[in-house]
C-alpha cells in the first residue's frame, strides 16, 4: 500500500481512536512523515516493507545527523506506535521495531519559580482597564490550580463555579475539578462580572478568556502574554505557561501536600509524572543546606 495511504490511515488512527493530544498529533506525524521521506532518499522501500535494519539505518542516520538524545527517543516511540498499529490492521506484515531502544537520559528537572518570584509575576498585571483585569485574572487562575495552557484557554464559562471556588477541567474526556485560593476566585469573580462581558464579541461566546478581538484566546497569545510580564518583573529565568504549573506542584508538596493529591489536580495518569517534583524538592533543599549550612 502507497505510502501516503497508510500515513492517513495512521493519522486518523492518532485522531479518531487514539485521542491523542494536539501536541503528540504534531509531533507523532512529523516523525513519520521524515521517516517516509528517509525511506525515499535512502532505502527505496515502503513503510510496510521496511524491516528492523533499515529502521536501525534510520535511527543511527538521525543521530549521526547531531538529533538529540530526547528527539531520537521521541522519534523511536512513533515508530513504535506506528508499526503497531500497522500490523494490528494488517497493513504490515511484522513489526520492525523491536530492536530500537531509545538512549537513557537523565531527567532534567523542570523549572520553577520561587514563591516571591510567583508574587512579583502576579502583580504585573494593572487592574485599570479590560486586559489588566483578564490577565490577572489568567495568570492567578493558571497558579492556583497548575492546569495546562491547553487546558486553561479551553476553558468555557460554563466550567466555573465560584460559589464552590472550584474549576472544573476536561483533558482527553476525563474531567477533574480543582480548589482556587481566595485571590483567585477574587480575580476571577471581577473579570466575569465586569470585564468578560465587555470584550466578548457575541452573546453566545462560550470561552471564559478571550481576546481583544472578543474570541478565544489562544496558547500563542497567553504565551506573549506571560512573556511580557517576566520582562516587566525582571525576572531572569525563562518563565513559560508550563513553569506555573511546575510551580503549582512543587509549593504544594513544600507545604505537605500528598503526592496523591497533587497527582489528581494535575491530571497525571501516572503518579511518575508527578514523582519529578519530589526530586525537585529534595534538590531545591540540598542547595538550600548547602549555601546556608556553616559546615557545608
Amino acid at each position: 500500500m502507497d505510502n501516503s495511504v497508510l500515513y492517513e490511515k495512521f493519522s486518523d488512527y492518532l485522531v479518531n481512536v487514539k485521542k491523542a493530544s494536539s501536541n503528540t498529533l504534531s509531533s507523532y506525524l512529523r516523525d513519520i512523515r521524515q521517516f517516509g521521506e528517509y525511506l525515499d532518499s535512502h532505502e527505496e522501500v515502503g513503510y510496510a516493507d521496511a524491516d528492523e535494519d533499515v529502521l536501525g539505518n534510520y535511527i543511527a542516520w538521525l543521530r549521526n545527523a547531531g538529533k538529540s538524545v530526547a528527539t531520537v527517543s521521541r522519534n523511536i516511540a512513533s515508530l513504535k506506535c506506528f508499526y503497531a498499529y500497522l500490523v494490528s490492521q494488517r497493513l504490515a506484515n511484522a513489526n520492525p521495531t523491536g530492536k530500537l531502544v531509545p538512549d537513557k537520559t537523565t531527567q532534567k528537572l523542570p523549572q520553577i519559580l520561587t514563591s516571591k518570584e510567583v508574587e512579583l509575576l502576579l502583580e504585573q498585571p494593572e487592574c485599570t482597564d479590560l486586559k489588566g483585569y483578564r490577565d490577572k485574572a489568567m495568570l492567578e487562575l493558571l497558579y492556583a490550580t497548575g492546569i495546562r495552557v491547553s487546558e486553561l484557554i479551553s476553558l468555557n464559562i460554563s466550567d466555573v463555579n465560584l460559589n464552590g471556588g472550584v474549576v472544573r477541567c476536561v483533558s482527553h474526556d476525563k474531567e477533574r475539578f480543582i480548589p482556587m485560593y481566595p485571590a483567585a476566585i477574587k480575580a476571577l469573580s471581577e473579570y466575569i462580572e465586569f470585564v468578560r462581558p465587555q470584550m466578548i464579541a457575541h452573546d453566545d461566546e462560550q470561552s471564559l478568556f478571550v481576546n481583544v478581538s472578543g474570541e478565544r484566546m489562544s496558547r500563542q497569545g497567553f504565551w506573549k502574554i506571560i512573556k511580557s510580564y517576566q520582562a516587566k518583573a525582571h525576572i531572569e529565568k525563562d518563565i513559560t505557561p508550563h513553569t506555573l504549573r511546575h510551580s503549582f506542584a512543587a509549593h504544594l508538596l513544600e507545604n505537605g501536600a500528598d503526592l496523591r493529591s497533587i497527582q489528581e489536580m494535575l491530571g497525571h495518569a501516572d503518579i511518575s509524572s508527578t514523582q519529578v517534583y519530589s526530586q525537585l524538592v529534595k534538590k531545591q533543599l540540598k542547595e538550600v543546606y548547602n549555601k546556608a549550612h556553616p559546615r557545608a
